[in-house]
C-alpha cells in the first residue's frame, strides 16, 4: 500500500510478522498506488501514476513502474505540506519522506516498501517484514488476510481507529495514511495504535 491507512498499522502491531504481497497481479483502484489526507477542503486522494497499470492486461505488481512524466511528487509533496505544515511533527518527519520522493523508485511496490520500512522505524515497529513467493487466492491458515479488506471502495468493519486530534476539521476523517496520526500524533501514535 502506498501510503498505508492507520488501520493498516493498527493490524501490523498486533501481527508476529507482517507477509507483504509480491505476487499479485496489480488491482486498480486500490491504496496499492494510493492514499488519503485531510487538508483544509477535507479529505483528499493522493493517486501515484503508473505505466502500463491501466491496460487489459494482467500486470505483476513488482512490475508496474511509476509514470514520473507527471510530476506527481511534487503534487503529493505540496497537498502533504499544505495539509501538515502546522501539525506539531511535520518538521520531525517529513524531510525522512521527502527522501523517499525524491530518490524516485522506478517500481510502485519498491516504492511502497520503501514507506512501509520509514513508517516501522518511526512508529518503532519492529515486526519482521516477509515476501510471499507465489500467489495464493485464499491465505494460509493463521494469516489475517487484509489484501482486499483495507480498501478505499470499502468501509471496513475492522477499522479499531479511535479518533484523534486532526490538524483540520470539526469531524473525525477515518481512514487516512499513517501520515495524519504521525505528524499529528508524533512519538505517540505507537501508544496511539496500542
Amino acid at each position: 500500500m502506498y501510503n498505508p491507512p492507520v488501520s493498516y498499522f493498527w493490524h501490523a502491531l498486533r501481527a508476529d510478522a507482517v507477509l507483504l504481497e509480491a505476487s499479485e497481479n496489480y488491482v486498480k483502484q486500490s491504496y496499492r498506488n494510493r492514499c488519503h489526507v485531510l487538508t483544509a477542503h477535507g479529505v483528499q486522494p493522493l493517486s501515484v501514476p503508473v505505466l502500463r497499470g491501466n491496460s487489459q492486461v494482467k500486470t505483476p505488481i513488482r512490475e508496474i513502474e511509476i509514470d514520473y512524466s507527471q510530476k506527481w511528487q511534487l503534487v503529493h509533496w505540496r497537498t502533504i505540506q499544505a495539509a501538515y505544515g502546522r501539525a506539531p511533527y511535520f518538521e520531525f518527519y517529513s524531510d525522512y519522506l521527502r527522501e523517499i520522493y525524491e530518490r524516485e523508485p522506478k517500481f510502485l511496490f519498491d516504492l511502497n516498501v520503501e514507506l512501509l520500512q520509514l513508517y516501522f522505524k518511526l512508529l518503532k515497529l519492529n515486526k519482521p517484514l516477509q515476501y510471499t513467493a507465489t500467489y495464493q487466492a485464499e491465505a494460509p491458515e493463521g494469516v489475517l488476510d487484509l489484501r482486499n479488506r483495507i480498501h478505499p471502495k470499502i468501509y471496513p468493519d475492522n477499522l479499531h481507529v479511535k479518533p484523534y486530534t486532526q490538524v483540520f476539521g470539526k469531524q473525525f476523517a477515518p481512514e487516512l495514511s499513517i501520515i495524519d496520526l504521525l505528524f499529528t500524533q508524533g512519538p505517540a501514535s505507537i501508544s496511539y495504535l496500542q
